[in-house]
């Protein structure tokens, strides 16, 4: 084995899910930065995830993989943990991003409904931080979970994902608790990051009244950065050595009404 084949094998990694776009792609991003090896799960955004991978790869050769599963399947979810012990033959950091995001209005919603988004919410992230614990153990590693800041302030009309939400949240405490002493689980709660679709297109007028009305609930009066998501996972994951069983808001103050 080379030189180069030798430092990617001891470099500490970071598995991600749901990571080839949005929050998960910049979460991915800053891992890779400060000098993580990453493997970057998608289900359907394959091209996605195909072109971070290579840019990341351009950056510092054989640095990151992604693994395609779908987190609701039982089966390709169930053959995910060995998937990812098999790229780099270890694991540091288990950041569970991916989530299924969408409307169930009470009298509507539907058992495949609460299946769907209780699976890729909240399932899949306990499943993968059971079954990767003892790897995470032994390189006294660490979990984070991506949380909302809808676990504690229900969104109205979505009923089954603020629920799974707030299981994920639940969850970090419990695990806090279970993987202890070697393990940290933390949770990071995202507030207004990225505009909701309803709210992209600034060319109308009432788009942007839109957006001021949003604004004028975030004390900080600012829409937040993905990267101000990314720095707090990575802080969590890697700095925090202190902290277990927390979920921390970033929200420009919003949660504070």
């Amino acid at each position: 084995m080379n030189s180069s084949a030798n430092t990617q094998t001891e470099a500490r990694v970071c598995f991600l899910t749901g990571a080839s776009k949005r929050l998960g792609a910049s979460t991915a991003r800053k891992f890779h930065a400060e000098g993580l090896n990453v493997i970057i799960h998608f289900n359907n955004s394959r091209r996605e995830a195909e072109s971070l991978v290579a840019q990341l790869n351009a950056l510092r050769e054989g640095s990151a993989k992604s693994l395609q599963a779908d987190l609701t399947d039982r089966e390709q979810l169930e053959s995910l943990p060995n998937q990812v012990l098999g790229c780099y033959h270890r694991l540091d950091v288990l950041v569970n991003n991916a989530s299924s995001f969408y409307p169930t209005p009470l009298r509507k919603c539907s058992n495949e409904q609460w299946d769907d988004l209780i699976d890729s919410n909240l399932r899949a992230a306990f499943y993968l931080s059971q079954q990767l614990a003892p790897e995470l153990t032994r390189r006294a590693g660490s979990v984070v979970n991506m949380v909302d800041t809808h676990a504690d302030s229900p969104l109205k009309g979505f009923p089954i994902y603020s629920i799974a939400k707030a299981g994920v949240k639940a969850m970090t405490k419990s695990l806090a608790k279970e993987l202890a002493p070697r393990v940290r689980v933390n949770g990071v709660s995202p507030g207004a990051i990225l505009w909701p679709p309803s709210l992209e297109d600034e060319s109308k007028p009432e788009v942007l009244l839109g957006r001021e009305k949003m604004l004028e609930t975030i004390p900080l009066r600012a829409l937040g950065d993905p990267q101000n998501i990314a720095d707090t996972v990575f802080f969590l994951a890697n700095d925090a050595c202190y902290v277990t069983g927390q979920t921390i808001r970033v929200d420009g103050g919003r949660y504070l009404g």
